[in-house]
């Protein structure tokens, strides 16, 4: 078949050629097949035709305009498949076909399909090889990518973005805040939120992926400050401090002359003080704790100069409260500022199957900032309602962060409604919800307990593996194991209702239900399978150098060992599905079921069946030690009468 096609797609015909091109986007899924077709030198053949091939068509664009755009789009289809399955290097691809494949992007008028594969080629280009990224960013720029936002297409939409999200990754560290400030220029967070954010169509799983993956790395443009040391002898940096003193206490800036250098040290002294910093000789000292460096600078001066009745009033008001009582606001916004990078993880790199993004980050330029001042008011609120004293400084922070996360859970659709959420989440809430989690999860401890759920939990362990059992007769969905992220090759495994067969095979595209056996062509018997490996200790991930940095997918792979050297290797959708069958093929062997989502249902499911149990003890204190046995009576002469 291979052979026939790299014939006939070389044919004179238009349509002998077309058909061929149709006939070898499809087959190009098959590892097998693709790797023929590469041997008979197909990939070069493609970007021959994509480099001046397809130009003899271009005059007859006008008159067969559909004609050529299918021709096109079925010969960048069948190379992006045959690419996909890592065979052939990205790195040995010429600056002819990446001009190429640039043009079609910037084109305004190009067939979505067309514009779809190339995106998709420039953004892998750019992912697995350095080399073409330089020579792709010479090819294109952000402003010839922005109009694709613009319009209704999601699919466009979020290969778009992922274009842009590879250019921002494999920038170097310099050219980053150059890249950011273009994209500001472009106003490219404003035209996300209109056209894809808060349009009418729901977001996909993948533009979801694509937006948090835009959100870890504008916010890792921070970290260079957030890792710098303040210089105490750097004026400048000095100055800012003087600024936040100035516009607190209305001072102007004393002249040499004005008193002595005594008068003027104490009065700096009492001012860094009442302004809430640790050293109040020197607060420049505050600022050499890394993380937060200079960020927490950065966000207490935006603060000052932004929200500076806010900033007044916080200020002024500590520094009327008794010493132990004020809420430091120098210490409180160095210590919050580390929390936030904590809580949004700035400095790491973005997670490969997350969809965390936050709307509300997407509708202010200066977000991290704006999140910053909501957030200080905050902790100055919580301090005043926990009566808080200097001692407590830990105990609010812990308090405020559990406020921040609980409120980012419900992902507001903007700061307003951020801030909205933690009127509703005061400390007096958060107590509650405290006691109302610890009496869910309330675990006895006293000895007649603990035996009670020792004797209960094999009953427990033994529904917990036929609830795992059960689900991998289901089966579940797959994808093929590729060193790209967007993939559309799937295989199906499910275990037989005997429990004695898996059952597996490949698919065209993601079931919408359960996949019957019939249509799973390969077998392999449970009582052939040797053993269960997971992790770095599969095959499949040590084969793929690629693939040994993803901690993720690290995370969910796991193999199934039959015959001698013969592997099933699996990579899971995620953590939950790789908990099931890991549990479930382990459970087959006899083995131990050892996995964190077993250990988690074990904890619900012998809390509840206790309490039920113990439900007509409630309000009854049980003993640590069972009742003395009362003494034998002196004799048995007695009889109870029913009557």
């Amino acid at each position: 078949m291979a052979q026939q096609l790299h014939e006939r797609i070389q044919s004179s015909s238009m349509d002998m050629k077309l058909d061929a091109l149709k006939d070898l986007a499809n087959s190009s899924r098959d590892i097998t097949f693709a790797q023929e077709f590469i041997n008979l030198d197909g990939i070069s053949l493609l970007t021959q035709m994509v480099e001046s091939g397809t130009e003899r068509y271009q005059k007859l664009q006008k008159i067969m305009k559909p004609c050529f755009g299918d021709l096109l789009s079925f010969t960048l289809t069948a190379f992006v498949e045959l690419m996909d399955h890592g065979i052939v290097s990205w790195d040995t691809f010429s600056v002819a076909f990446i001009k190429k494949i640039a043009s079609y992007v910037c084109k305004s008028a190009m067939d979505t399909a067309v514009l779809q594969r190339s995106l998709a080629i420039l953004e892998s280009m750019v992912l697995n090889s350095q080399d073409l990224y330089q020579k792709v960013a010479q090819e294109i720029t952000i402003g010839q990518l922005i109009p694709h936002l613009q319009g209704t297409d999601q699919d466009i939409q979020t290969y778009t973005i992922a274009v842009i999200n590879a250019l921002f990754l494999k920038a170097p560290e310099e050219k980053r805040q150059e890249m950011a400030h273009i994209l500001a220029q472009k106003q490219l967070r404003s035209i996300i939120l209109s056209n894809v954010i808060r349009s009418n169509k729901p977001i996909n799983d993948e533009m979801a992926h694509q937006l948090y993956v835009l959100q870890v790395l504008t916010f890792n443009l921070l970290e260079d400050r957030m890792m710098t040391k303040m210089d105490p002898q750097d004026q400048a940096q000095r100055d800012i401090i003087f600024e936040l003193r100035r516009i607190a206490f209305d001072v102007e800036c004393e002249s040499n002359n004005s008193g002595s250098i005594e008068k003027r040290k104490s009065m700096y002294t009492r001012d860094y003080k009442k302004l809430g910093f640790i050293n109040h000789v020197n607060p420049a000292v505050d600022f050499t704790q890394i993380p937060p460096g200079m960020l927490a600078l950065d966000n207490m001066l935006y603060f000052a100069r932004h929200h500076q009745d806010a900033y007044i009033r916080i200020v002024l008001e500590n520094s009327s409260r008794e010493d132990k009582h004020e809420c430091p606001f120098g210490r409180s916004s160095i210590e919050l500022t580390k929390m936030l990078c904590e809580i949004l993880k700035v400095g790491e790199l973005p997670s490969e199957n997350c969809h965390d993004f936050h709307p509300m980050f997407f509708t202010h330029d200066r977000s991290f900032e704006e999140f910053f001042c909501i957030c200080i008011q905050l902790l100055n609120k919580t301090w005043k309602e926990m009566r808080a004293t200097s001692e407590d400084f830990n105990k609010v922070m812990q308090v405020v962060k559990e406020q921040i996360t609980r409120a980012l859970t419900i992902k507001p659709n903007s700061l307003d409604q951020f801030k909205s959420r933690l009127q509703n989440l005061s400390y007096t809430e958060i107590l509650k919800l405290r006691q109302s989690e610890r009496m869910n999860q309330e675990d006895f401890q006293s000895r007649p307990i603990l035996e009670l759920r020792e004797k209960i939990q094999p009953e427990i362990m033994e529904l917990i593996k036929q609830q795992r059992l059960n689900r991998l007769c289901e089966g579940t969905c797959f994808r093929k194991i590729s060193s790209r992220r967007r993939q559309d090759k799937f295989w199906y495994c499910r275990l037989s209702p005997n429990h004695k067969v898996l059952h597996y095979g490949d698919l065209e595209e993601s079931p919408q239900g359960e996949v019957p056996h019939d249509s799973l062509q390969d077998k392999l018997p449970v009582a052939d399978i040797k053993a269960v490996v997971t992790g770095k200790d599969c095959p499949h991930i040590k084969e793929k150098g690629a693939l040994k940095q993803n901690k993720e997918v690290l995370e969910l792979a796991f193999s199934v060992l039959y015959e001698s050297d013969e592997y099933l290797n699996f990579i899971a959708p995620d953590k939950h599905e790789y908990c099931v069958w890991t549990d479930g093929l382990n459970a087959l062997l006899g083995k131990e079921m050892t996995s964190e989502f077993t250990r988690s249902d074990m904890d619900t499911l012998l809390n509840m069946e206790m309490k039920l149990r113990l439900l007509d003890l409630e309000n009854i204190q049980i003993p640590e030690v069972p009742p003395p046995i009362p003494k034998e009576p002196s004799n048995y002469d007695f009889v109870y009468d029913c009557n």
